[in-house]
């Protein structure tokens, strides 16, 4: 027994390095950024799934096993018709569903345009923070074992309106411009915003179709035939980007209306999404590990929708 006991100790420590971290949460902005809104100290509020109020945008970081890290990365925009943030089924099972392929996942929680008293616009703040999230991963890689040339951007309904308006739409100008000469610099927003590839989930109509279609990264695009919403915005933006030459998949569901996440259905088919998601992530190389990163090795071929 004093054998098998010491033998434990020595296994502890190494099974405990193996460990993925726990999510850990960063402010997307510098506080002096923030200083024009009269509400940024206001708490969020939350409530079941949802996450309202946001006035100080941040990102969640949810790491894999270091084992399995590949190096890619994906930023996710969770959905709530930019009243609410699906803050669970479309952001942290998510987050943690993607780890499970050795990505590294980014879950954002960003301003929102239609909650109660907002003066927030979905072109504007919004799309601000979805840019700034992407530029933050980037600024950040070497620290979470990321390769900045390998950041993709995931979005469920209202947040694939925001994938669309940072992938397929053109910049706007650096909403920290005026101001940032008279501040510390910002080696943020020096990065790129633009995503490597893009994932929409019953993505909405707004940015789509794209104004910069023909710089858009390669697309996959899912969600329900019976979507009132957003069965006609996947079909529109899958249509644009395969005539300008732009590498696209899409998965249309018969009989699948809006927000079925990753297992929210009573059909088979819908039910099995996230595994076409994971062939298309490994037939696009996004699954490789990184050259160079001595800790990544194959990936399990575990399937996401199983996560609740």
């Amino acid at each position: 027994m004093a054998k098998l006991i010491a033998l434990l100790a020595l296994l502890v420590p190494s099974l405990a390095l193996a460990q993925p971290p726990a999510p850990r949460s960063f402010p997307l902005w510098p506080d002096w950024a923030l200083a024009a809104d009269p509400r940024r100290g206001e708490p969020e509020v939350a409530k079941d799934y949802w996450v309202r109020n946001v006035h100080n945008p941040s990102i969640t970081v949810f790491q894999p096993d270091p084992r399995h890290r590949n190096g890619a990365a994906i930023v996710v925009f969770p959905g709530g018709g930019h009243k609410i943030i699906v803050w669970t089924t479309e952001g942290t099972k998510v987050g943690e569903a993607l780890t499970r392929y050795g990505l590294t996942v980014f879950v954002v929680k960003y301003r929102l345009a239609n909650d109660e008293g907002s003066k927030f616009q979905v072109d504007r703040e919004a799309a601000w923070d979805a840019r700034r999230a992407v530029q933050w991963v980037r600024a950040h890689a070497d620290e979470f074992g990321v390769d900045p040339a390998r950041v993709g951007a995931m979005g469920f309904s209202a947040g694939g309106e925001l994938v669309s308006l940072i992938a397929d739409n053109p910049e706007p100008p650096d909403p920290l411009a005026a101001v940032a000469s008279r501040m510390a610099p910002d080696a943020v927003g020096r990065q790129s915003a633009r995503p490597n590839f893009q994932i929409l989930v019953f993505p909405g109509p707004h940015g789509i179709p794209g104004a910069a279609i023909a710089k858009a990264p390669p697309a996959f695009i899912v969600a329900g035939s019976r979507d009132e919403c957003c069965a006609a915005p996947a079909v529109a933006l899958y249509e644009q980007l395969r005539k300008a030459g732009v590498s696209a998949e899409l998965h249309m569901y018969a009989e699948g209306q809006h927000a079925f996440n990753l297992d929210e259905s009573d059909r088979i088919s819908i039910l099995h999404w996230p595994d076409r998601l994971a062939d298309w992530l490994a037939d696009g190389g996004w699954l490789d590990a990184r050259r160079g990163d001595s800790l990544a090795v194959p990936v399990p071929t575990a399937r996401m929708g199983t996560v609740r």
